[in-house]
């Protein structure tokens, strides 16, 4: 992509070419593996911008990594009644309120639980938003996390629990990428970009839904590749793929009969 249609971000090359790169923001459902909503950016856009086209739901939970951290966003939020949990930022400015006791049922990962209080910037000046920060360990990726989050009847250990499910996001992205690799673009501005992008998620989203209604077990990857390999054969999909080899079977005979009959008209 050309620095001149989506800036991207980081230091200069050393021989002063910049690249451009596309952001995609993307919002799922927890029980469904396809976009809810999708919103493009340049890669130089900040991540929290995407807060102000989202409308929050009431009795739903928001799942997000620490780059969309945004205080008059979390403010919405509580007001909205929908919650949310993220990671705190390295370094955020807060003033501890209340320190929470951990209690002895509780996973020992939680090392602490503590009531915080932030400054909210607004159009109107500075107002104070509570908040309730986690400290977790995790034993196996051996490290600490500290969430963030407005869900103050929660057991903490919950928290982390809940941010853990956000890896079901980068999954998606990881088929994404490793599935329909966006190496080169065909148009060369900015709508041309997006279309092709679009294109990927519309196909992505039709093998899902294709996946979900066959009976034969099919990873998700072998069957990109069988309908790469037969875009331009004409057959019944859904029909091939719950029973590829008794289709083949009845081509070859095919095959075999027009043969003959091609051989007897000559």
């Amino acid at each position: 992509m050309f620095q001149d249609i989506l800036k991207c971000v980081g230091r200069t090359p050393s021989n002063g070419k910049r690249k451009g790169g596309i952001k995609v923001h993307t919002v799922i459902n927890v029980d469904e593996p396809v976009p809810k909503m999708v919103w493009f950016t340049s890669a130089a856009t900040h991540d929290h911008a995407l807060l102000k086209k989202l409308s929050p739901d009431d009795n739903t939970i928001y799942v997000f990594d620490k780059g969309y951290n945004d205080y008059k966003a979390f403010k919405l939020f509580g007001k909205k009644g929908a919650g949310f949990v993220t990671r705190i930022k390295d370094d955020a400015v807060y003033k501890v309120e209340q320190e929470l006791h951990v209690e002895e049922c509780i996973h020992s990962g939680v090392l602490e639980d503590t009531i915080i209080e932030v400054t909210v910037k607004e159009d109107d000046g500075q107002g104070k938003l509570m908040l309730r920060k986690v400290v977790f360990y995790d034993r196996v990726l051996k490290r600490k996390f500290e969430f963030l989050t407005n869900l103050f009847d929660l057991r903490p250990d919950m928290i982390a629990a809940l941010y853990k499910i956000r890896w079901q996001i980068e999954l998606l992205f990881r088929q994404l990428k490793g599935n329909f690799p966006l190496k080169y673009f065909l148009g060369d501005n900015e709508n041309a970009i997006k279309i092709q992008v679009y294109c990927a998620l519309i196909v992505n989203l039709l093998l899902t839904v294709i996946q979900k209604r066959l009976k034969r077990p099919w990873a998700f990857s072998n069957l990109v590749s069988f309908c790469r390999i037969h875009l331009f054969n004409y057959l019944h999909l859904i029909k091939f793929l719950e029973n590829p080899e008794r289709d083949w079977q009845r081509d070859d005979q095919d095959l075999e009969m027009l043969t003959l009959f091609r051989g007897a008209y000559f």
